[in-house]
């Protein structure tokens, strides 16, 4: 979701620290990252340590994506680094971090993992320094199986490390790209301070992290050791290992019986671009109503393939990898973009779209580095009705799947969608009928998964068991209007900054909220993050009325919402218009908040919700922060609550009901220990 940072919104308040938390530890790029532990003592590091999210599995059963890897944290594992975090601050790399914690690794050290089931390939994702003047480094890491050498993987911070703000920079010394903006760092408008505030460079650095796999060349078992090294002499200062994911990868699929894009010239050793055989394949196979089948290999495409009417399957997605670079265009494309690159596209909505697109079982590595919301450079997009998207691994493009409707029936499902400069998907202008299920999304420039309502509503569109983790600005799960939605059984953990784990707005120019919204069975981890721009805290759910008020069917029901930074539910109005609209009959129900930071509940709007069996404990401040549109009137907020009963924990005491005013504009934080069982 593009977005555009405006000025001061909200109340003045106490000034924020994320300037000293710049100062650091990320001022230089290459010094030691900031919020470090002591060394710790070498563990034996015997029994694996399984995670979800940085989770216990069990708190989070039922929820998120079935997946074919198993997750390891690194600072769970056997090391000579030290372990940085936990830190919930922007631009640190512990923020940014899957769990808020990290191992930080000097050329010499190791981080090893035990196995815990067979696995022949492996998914590391790291950190290393940008390059004094950006552009990224290249680094070594040496990967040894029970002690002997197996590969020596080489890390880019190339695709990682923009700067200042939106839509950022890749030049860490770069100036303000908005002088005209209010910034949180001096509580004021730059371009209109005298004398002019003392900004640090690099200005808020963000997205550092980066992930990659590696076949292993054989299956080991469970129980063998699994080592990565930073080398003496690695031209990287430090190496950040975030976690270890492990897999069993299943064998190329084989299809006799297709179109194999071989015999019309593709390339597989991706030294000659392969993009015209791969057109050419497709038109004989809609002419024979055969499939086309790709291979294992590497396949070099610098462009949008077109697909209408055709089924494309490679032989899985660590098998075949469509690879290419961003090109600049000789003149911008009637839409906009500058460049073009590599990307599975369906015909535009304008002229119809496409139907029956059917994509599975293949890589797209893109090489997208710097964001421009114009360029159409995703791995999948255009408009496609009656089709599938399964399987898929998207990384390094725009947003993994931007689809611009209206198109109906689409079904994205079981893919990864990693290191995004961008959304991972967005359902954009009325896409309806439609399911995203079971896809892993991890280290997004913008919102995990979206729908965006913008001129004509999505409807009866479902995000169902997906798994978002650590996106770097927004939120998890976004949905901006439409009529008739559902999100549910999703697990969303880590967000950063200006976003959470799941929202409803009324904002960018969607198209109200009308039928139902349904947001059910979910479990957001480490949500409710800070907003930037008003200085305050979010909710790990956020109900947000900016550009017109909030009164649908809006039902929260068996979500829970663990160790949240700030508040658990938040629903709130812009300043400039908390006159003009209100959130109106949001009903939550059988709902469990296991930690926050402040408070369960946070009002800033006029409005009404209900609450029934909402369950609390280690809540840091006062139940309910009822600030209203902040008029503080004699009769009480402007938002009421109403208790139907059943919400355990003393919370909703029978004294903040149904509306008194207990405003905290910015309450002091209390960060609640670790989620447990209930």
């Amino acid at each position: 979701m593009f977005r555009t940072i405006m000025p001061a919104r909200g109340r003045p308040g106490r000034p924020a620290a994320t300037a000293a938390a710049l100062a650091a530890g990320l001022t230089l790029l290459v010094v030691t990252p900031s919020v470090a532990v002591a060394r710790p003592t070498l563990s034996p590091g015997a029994t694996p340590v399984v995670t979800r999210a940085a989770l216990d599995p069990a708190l989070v059963a039922g929820r998120g994506a079935n997946v074919g890897f198993v997750e390891q944290e690194a600072e769970n594992a056997r090391t000579t680094g030290e372990i940085i975090g936990p830190d919930r601050s922007a631009y640190t790399l512990p923020a940014e971090a899957s769990g808020r914690r990290a191992v930080r690794l000097t050329p010499g050290e190791y981080v090893e993992f035990v196995l815990p089931s067979a696995a022949n390939g492996i998914t590391v994702r790291y950190s290393i320094p940008d390059a004094p003047q950006g552009g990224g480094i290249t680094a070594p890491l040496q990967v040894a199986a029970n002690g002997k050498h197996l590969r020596t993987m080489t890390l880019t911070s190339q695709h990682s490390w923009l700067y200042n703000q939106y839509p950022f920079t890749n030049d860490p010394q770069a100036g303000l790209l908005h002088p005209d903006w209010w910034i949180t760092e001096c509580q004021c408008v730059p371009a209109a301070t005298t004398p002019y505030p003392n900004i640090t460079t690099p200005f808020r650095p963000t997205h550092f992290y980066d992930e990659q796999r590696l076949l292993l060349g054989r299956t080991y078992r469970a129980g063998d050791r699994i080592r990565l090294t930073a080398p003496p002499g690695s031209a990287a200062a430090w190496t950040v290992i975030d976690l270890l994911d492990s897999e069993l990868v299943a064998p190329p699929r084989v299809r006799l019986l297709a179109a194999n894009v071989l015999a019309f010239g593709a390339d597989p050793t991706g030294r000659r671009d392969s993009a015209d055989a791969l057109d050419k394949a497709i038109a004989f196979a809609r002419r024979t109503h055969l499939k086309v089948y790709i291979p294992p290999g590497t396949y070099q495409v610098n462009r949008h393939v077109i697909v209408d009417d055709v089924t494309i399957e490679g032989a899985g997605n660590w098998h075949t990898i469509i690879k290419g670079r961003e090109v600049a265009l000789p003149t911008p494309a009637p839409d906009g973009s500058v460049h073009t690159g590599v990307g599975f596209y369906g015909r535009d909505a304008a002229d119809g779209g496409s139907r029956n697109v059917h994509l599975s079982g293949f890589a797209i590595e893109g090489d997208v580095r710097e964001r421009i919301d114009t360029d159409q450079v995703n791995a999948i997009g255009g408009a496609m009705s009656d089709s599938t998207i399964d399987g898929l691994y998207l990384h390094h493009t725009k947003v993994g799947v931007w689809f611009d409707g209206p198109m109906r029936n689409v079904r994205v499902t079981n893919n990864i969608i990693v290191d995004q400069i961008a959304d991972a998907l967005n359902f954009h202008t009325g896409v309806t009928d439609s399911l995203v299920a079971h896809n892993f999304v991890r280290n997004t420039g913008d919102d995990g998964l979206a729908m965006w309502s913008e001129k004509t509503a999505n409807a009866r569109n479902t995000f169902d068991h997906n798994t978002v983790q650590s996106p770097t600005l927004a939120n998890g799960i976004a949905i901006y209007g439409g009529t008739d939605t559902t999100v549910s059984h999703n697990l969303v953990a880590d967000p950063v900054r200006e976003g959470s784990g799941i929202h409803a707005g009324s904002r960018f120019g969607a198209e109200p909220f009308t039928g139902h919204l349904r947001i059910t069975n979910n479990t957001t981890a480490r949500a409710g993050t800070y907003e930037l721009n008003w200085n305050i805290g979010l909710g790990a759910i956020w109900i947000f009325a900016l550009d017109r008020s909030i009164d649908a069917d809006i039902q929260v029901t068996g979500d829970a919402y663990l160790d949240s930074t700030y508040n658990a539910i938040m629903l709130v109005s812009d300043w400039p218009v908390k006159d003009l609209y209100s959130i109106t009959n949001v009903q939550f129900r059988d709902i469990r908040v296991d930690g926050t930071g402040t408070s369960v509940v946070s009002a800033r709007a006029a409005g009404s919700a209900s609450f029934a069996n909402v369950d609390a404990r280690n809540v840091g401040a006062v139940g309910v922060n009822n600030c209203g549109s902040f008029h503080f009137t004699p009769a009480g907020s402007e938002f009421t609550l109403t208790d139907l009963g059943g919400n355990d924990g003393g919370w909703l005491a029978p004294w903040l009901l149904p509306n008194t005013i207990t405003c905290d504009d910015r309450p002091p934080v209390s960060p609640p220990p670790p989620p447990a069982q209930w």
